[in-house]
């Protein structure tokens, strides 16, 4: 373990879908993306942090916020939008010390936090993916954190606070990384893998302002616009776009990162992305922002919210991709 003053060594963003792993030769763009998390893991492996944290936008959770808390899980996994792919055998091993003294941390901020520690807990397509592509030698052991279906800014910076003290209070260094698409619309009918391209022209031109921003490093500004994004280029199935929250409140809230977009492509209409996010000593652009950063949590006040949340429906014409289930 190290002492560091800062203990997220670098952040990244990772699409969740199966294609880069079971078939990323099916797609000129699904190889480019397969290619990009080799990169990842690379530097993953040159930086030797303690942990990987993960945070999933495909593992949903309905009360309060699961964090996997087993030592070692060994299971085989089946999509379930794409099982026609096939089969994908795990094991991995997760840092049982820190997930328990996140939850610690959390429910001491006013969180509801849960420890998942049972054998044959399924665990998401996206951290799968994930993980086994930028891990696969699983030297380094990993800490999984649902995404609350119901919770909204305030309650996902107060889960960032509690997940960056939990590391400080173990002295460990940690890689964050996100699971998550950028627009999230698939294609409703079959399409050929090689004809694969983005959901419509809004997607790509909002898939496009926000790798802008995340190449200049300008992280805090996404997060800013998290809820525009999600009104904008995703499937409204939860209230808000919030993996962004998560990985500012953990890095730190400002725009002071190199950006690395390292592959951009589509995965059956998904905008699919693989970002790297180091922490740099001056920022693209420093901004004041208007909203709260709570230490604690005491419920949303949902001024901001966009209208119908939540309960919004799902279009009978678009499909959502599968990192939003939450």
């Amino acid at each position: 373990m190290k002492t560091v003053s800062n203990p997220i060594l670098k952040g990244f963003v990772l699409p969740g879908l199966p294609q880069p792993l079971l078939t990323p030769d099916a797609n000129p763009g699904y190889r480019k993306l397969r290619n990009a998390f080799e990169q990842v893991r690379e530097e993953i492996e040159a930086l030797k942090p303690d942990v990987i944290l993960v945070y999933s936008t495909m593992w949903p959770s309905i009360l309060g916020h699961q964090v996997q808390a087993r030592p070692e899980l060994t299971w085989t996994h089946v999509d379930e939008e794409f099982h026609d792919l096939g089969s994908i055998p795990y094991t991995f091993k997760f840092d049982a010390a820190l997930a328990h003294q996140l939850v610690q941390e959390g429910t001491s901020r006013g969180l509801l936090m849960k420890a998942t520690d049972y054998n044959g807990f399924p665990i998401d397509t996206g951290s799968i993916v994930a993980l086994k592509l930028i891990n696969s030698s699983l030297k380094i052991p990993a800490v999984i954190l649902s995404s609350n279906i119901y919770s909204d800014r305030a309650e996902t910076v107060v889960l960032g606070k509690a997940t960056l003290h939990a590391l400080i209070a173990q002295k460990k260094t940690a890689v964050a990384v996100i699971v998550s698409s950028l627009s999230n619309r698939l294609h409703s009918e079959f399409i050929n893998p090689k004809e694969d391209k983005i959901h419509s022209l809004k997607d790509q031109e909002w898939n496009t302002k926000i790798l802008e921003f995340l190449e200049k490093g300008r992280l805090e500004d996404v997060a800013q616009l998290s809820r525009q994004i999600h009104k904008e280029a995703r499937v409204k199935k939860v209230g808000n776009f919030k993996p962004f929250w998560w990985l500012s409140s953990l890095m730190g809230p400002h725009n002071r990162y190199t950006g690395e977009v390292k592959a951009y492509e589509a995965i059956y209409g998904v905008g699919a992305a693989v970002v790297g996010l180091t922490p740099a000593a001056t920022a693209a652009r420093d901004l004041e922002f208007d909203e709260d950063s709570p230490e604690n949590y005491a419920g949303e006040r949902n001024v901001l919210a966009s209208v119908g949340g939540a309960s919004e429906g799902m279009s009978s014409q678009t499909f959502a991709a599968g990192d939003e289930h939450e």
